[in-house]
């Protein structure tokens, strides 16, 4: 018999009223939801943040990247760490570190697909064995005082009935305390539509949590997605790569009712601003600048000239420059 560490009250009390809220959660995503990201994702109405992927494996043994993933600051909250491995005894493990580093909450991936991930035996290949899934969940549960939830995919392939409603009701019984479904079967990828369904049978059939991912992409869709599947909040990934004010568009929706409009172009410029000075302060100058204009595009998409944009940010190489096109977008201003 495994022995159950005893429960962190004031850290579970947090988490239940959380859950309650119908939060807007950011999705983990691997080389997005980073600490500057997730800051930016706050200021424009995220509930709680998750973070990139993080390899039980490269954490254990000290990895650079699985360490700088785990740092959370003090105003870096609430963030759940999503750990990812093929063993259970070292997912267990790596929970207690990313509960020691100050998570406000621990999620297990079970629905990573993609190869590198899924044909190491981790992420959504634990869709294939069920059983396993479940006992892998309940020696993670065991092992931390915090709350563990997953995230997870309908189904491994194209299965006539999907495990999703089942493996719910499992994963509830091991003590598992919320769960999020990509309503999306893990040989789909981002592929096809999402099933809302498969949520709302799961929802149907537990008394814990269960936030629907998957094609989410404005407050009316969240809306949409909570009436369908009686579900108790949404994730959001990719909408928000481009558009993170789908955040605020989603509280407005769901707290008052109200429609937003589109962010004006200030704020589409402000947001860029914003986001450079961040990831420079964290990262330094030309790490910061790598890794924020990914996210400049999509935050001035539909503006004139945002095209010719994108281009010239990604061969730039100073934030001297990255000023400098900017401001001349702004003014209205014509780049080659």
């Amino acid at each position: 018999m495994l022995e159950t560490t005893p429960r962190d009250e004031s850290a579970w009390e947090r988490f239940e009223a959380l859950y309650r809220s119908r939060p807007a959660i950011l999705a983990p995503m691997e080389d997005v939801s980073d600490a500057v990201f997730r800051r930016v994702c706050r200021t424009v109405g995220a509930d709680v943040c998750f973070t990139e992927f993080v390899n039980c494996e490269g954490l254990l043994r000290g990895a650079e990247t699985a360490r700088r993933k785990l740092t959370l600051s003090a105003i870096d909250q609430p963030t759940a760490v999503q750990i990812y491995g093929s063993n259970p005894a070292r997912l267990a493990e790596a929970a207690q570190v990313a509960a020691e580093a100050g998570a406000a909450f621990v999620d297990i991936n079970c629905g990573c697909w993609v190869p590198k991930v899924a044909g190491a035996g981790a992420g959504a290949a634990w869709l294939r064995d069920p059983s396993a899934m479940v006992a892998m969940a309940e020696m993670v549960v065991r092992a931390i005082s915090l709350p563990v939830t997953v995230k997870t995919r309908i189904g491994y392939g194209p299965e006539s009935h999907m495990p999703i409603v089942d493996l719910a009701q499992r994963l509830e019984g091991v003590g598992v305390a919320a769960l999020t479904v990509h309503c999306r079967t893990a040989e789909m990828g981002h592929t096809g539509k999402a099933d809302w369904v498969w949520a709302q049978r799961a929802q149907e059939k537990v008394r814990f949590a269960v936030m629907v991912n998957g094609d989410v992409c404005s407050g009316e869709d969240a809306a949409r997605a909570l009436e369908r599947t009686g579900c108790a909040g949404v994730m959001i990934g990719r909408r928000a790569i481009e558009h993170p004010w789908v955040f605020r568009e989603v509280r407005a929706r769901l707290d008052r009712g109200e429609t937003l409009a589109l962010p004006t172009l200030e704020e589409r410029f402000a947001l860029c601003h914003l986001h450079l000075a961040w990831a420079v302060e964290a990262l330094g100058e030309r790490e910061g600048l790598r890794v924020a204009r990914r996210h400049l595009g999509g935050y001035l998409s539909g503006v004139q000239g945002a095209a010719r944009l994108r281009k010239a940010l990604h061969q730039a190489r100073a934030m001297d420059e990255v000023y400098a096109l900017l401001d001349r977008v702004q003014r209205g201003e014509y780049i080659a």
